[in-house]
């Protein structure tokens, strides 16, 4: 008996999302590719100017994508949502002296995109030839024009936090997302209808800028560190300064203390994501002005 186009469809995203695991990836959804939800609210966001200086957030080019996942992908079908843990524990004590530099964890391997887009190709791969014919794809490692955490939580991975991060119910936020556009029709996955954060504000209380709004699911990048450390061309603002607490690159602090990190943070095993830096903590000191902050990209080689 053949077996119906539906039926087998069910049995192919069956089969990505095994592959995607076997490929290193965490989690893997699917879901359409329909208008975002909640395209107005980022649009506000922009309007109130707390994308700072991303201005390639907004440009025309990117909004007009963002809200028509076609014109990224005409005949796009289907989205892939995949994540990748890189949660790799707590970095031993800094030794007493200097203050010692602070790096986000994501920015403790080499860089994660390229990772990524090698995983992503072996994946599409994959399908076109479970497909048995070629399939046009768009592919991208968090640099699309895309809301990709509204995708991850369409596609049932997880809920978008207070602190603006998905969280996985099993293995907290500590994760890269990822997304393959298909023009293949797949099954979509329940999205993840329920908000676990509840009455809880650790993160919103433990950001030292201030940059998580209260009750709004939004950040203002004017005062986020990791903004500030890693996009902000200009000086910091000498009243902003004191607040960095020595974090040169990236800032870890609203996902330090979320319950569900502290809870359900797992290691990761993927040897891609396994620290290359295992006390990414150089001493020096806090560098405020663009020329010595462009530097702290070469923090990762100091061993």
């Amino acid at each position: 008996m053949l077996e119906s186009a539906p039926a087998k469809n069910v049995n192919l995203a069956n089969r990505i999302k095994a592959h995607a695991r076997a490929l290193g990836f965490s989690a893997c959804g699917i879901t359409t590719p329909e208008p975002p939800p909640h395209l107005t609210q980022f649009e506000n966001w922009l309007q109130a100017g707390m994308h700072a200086g991303m201005h390639y957030l907004a440009s025309e080019h990117a909004r007009t994508r963002r809200a028509d996942p076609l014109l990224i992908l005409p005949g796009c079908q289907s989205i892939i949502v995949l994540a990748t843990n890189y949660y790799q524990g707590e970095p031993p004590a800094a030794e007493p002296g200097p203050p010692h530099a602070k790096v986000a964890r994501y920015a403790w391997n080499d860089d994660y995109h390229h990772t990524l887009l090698v995983r992503m190709r072996a994946l599409h791969a994959f399908i076109e030839a479970a497909c048995g014919e070629p399939v046009a794809q768009r592919m991208y490692a968090d640099t699309g024009p895309l809301l990709e955490r509204e995708l991850a939580q369409r596609a049932g991975i997880g809920w978008i936090g207070k602190n603006t991060l998905l969280i996985n119910p099993r293995a907290g936020s500590w994760t890269l997302l990822s997304e393959i556009l298909l023009a293949w029709p797949l099954p979509a996955d329940a999205p993840f209808m329920a908000d676990r954060c509840g009455s809880c504000t650790r993160c919103i209380d433990a950001c030292p800028t201030q940059a998580i709004l209260p009750d709004e699911r939004r950040i203002d990048s004017r005062r986020c560190i990791s903004y500030l450390t890693i996009e902000e061309r200009g000086a910091i603002a000498p009243e902003l300064r004191p607040a960095l607490q020595d974090w040169v690159f990236g800032c870890d602090i609203c996902q330090d203390v979320c319950p569900w990190n502290v809870r359900f943070a797992q290691t990761t095993n993927d040897e891609a994501f396994l620290a290359a830096i295992r006390c990414p903590n150089p001493a020096c000191r806090i560098c405020c002005s663009p020329p010595q902050r462009s530097s702290v990209k070469h923090i990762k080689a100091a061993r």
